[in-house]
């Protein structure tokens, strides 16, 4: 079985890092507003996940409006809101991002 997927897109936000309790790994959070077609003006706005050193990474180069690639894999998760309602959100858990603006002085070279 295959779980992959490949967006391409603009930041909506700033990633949100923060550092797991314990072990203090780094996880970065953000949303890509990904265009639906040529010929719509609509788009999908993806929940991104990243870990570790990537996760760094994209804090510090990625803002509101960056254009990035994620590749990954499609994870469902269910939860109860606020009012006791059983609901899903998907979201992407990023195994690559590359960042595709124009390099500038402070962003690396990938």
């Amino acid at each position: 079985m295959m779980n992959q997927v490949v967006l391409i897109g603009r930041l909506t936000d700033e990633p949100d890092l923060r550092y797991t309790p314990g072990e203090g790994l780094a996880v970065a959070n953000f949303t890509l507003a990904v265009d639906r077609g040529f010929n719509s003006d609509d788009a999908d706005f993806v929940n991104i996940t990243t870990w570790r050193k990537q996760a760094e990474s994209c804090s510090q180069y990625l803002k509101k409006g960056s254009l990035a690639a994620v590749a990954g894999r499609l994870r469902i998760e269910s939860y109860t809101d606020n009012e006791g309602v059983r609901r899903k959100a998907a979201k992407v858990i990023a195994s690559e991002v590359k960042f595709l603006d124009k390099k500038g002085s402070d962003e690396p070279d990938f």
